[in-house]
């Protein structure tokens, strides 16, 4: 009779666990995806200040520790944009602006991967946390018939 009783404590205990774990995955998937939604923020004001920028500007260069150096665009068209795994390329400024956009467009597809991810995890949730609730009930059920049959002993 104990080994039941505790069979059916451990299983609860394991489907608990299992919905923390998923509950913690849910929360790597929406800091990552944070994380991106800030890469694009980044990009977007890359492209907005390309767009603006004129030969001749003078701009304000980030020299790390929060310093900045006046400096003056020499030349527009000459851009180096980072490709990604260490690489950059020297584009001109339509150039620069394109590759800026694919990138978004790879985080985006990134993004949407990561938020099919979510709705996978949130469906196995639901699943478990669905579980739970029924062997809550047959505990309850259990624990109501045994009070019965005290009564009428």
């Amino acid at each position: 009779m104990m080994g039941g009783g505790g069979g059916g404590g451990g299983g609860m205990q394991q489907l608990q666990q299992e919905i923390e774990q998923l509950e913690e995955e849910m929360q790597a998937i929406d800091e990552e995806v944070e994380r991106l939604q800030e890469k694009k923020s980044d990009i977007d004001d890359a492209i907005e200040a390309i767009d603006v920028l004129e030969s001749g500007s003078t701009v304000q260069v980030p020299v790390g520790g929060d310093a900045y150096v006046r400096a003056t665009v020499d030349d527009i068209d000459e851009i180096v944009v980072s490709l990604g795994g260490g690489y950059a390329a020297e584009r001109d400024q339509d150039g620069a602006v394109d590759t800026l956009e694919t990138k978004k467009e790879t985080l985006d597809d990134h993004i949407e991967g990561l938020q099919d991810d979510k709705a996978e995890v949130e469906g196995e949730m639901d699943e478990l946390e669905q579980q739970a609730q029924q062997m809550q009930q047959q505990q309850m059920q259990q624990m109501m018939q045994q009070q019965e049959e005290q009564g009428d002993e």
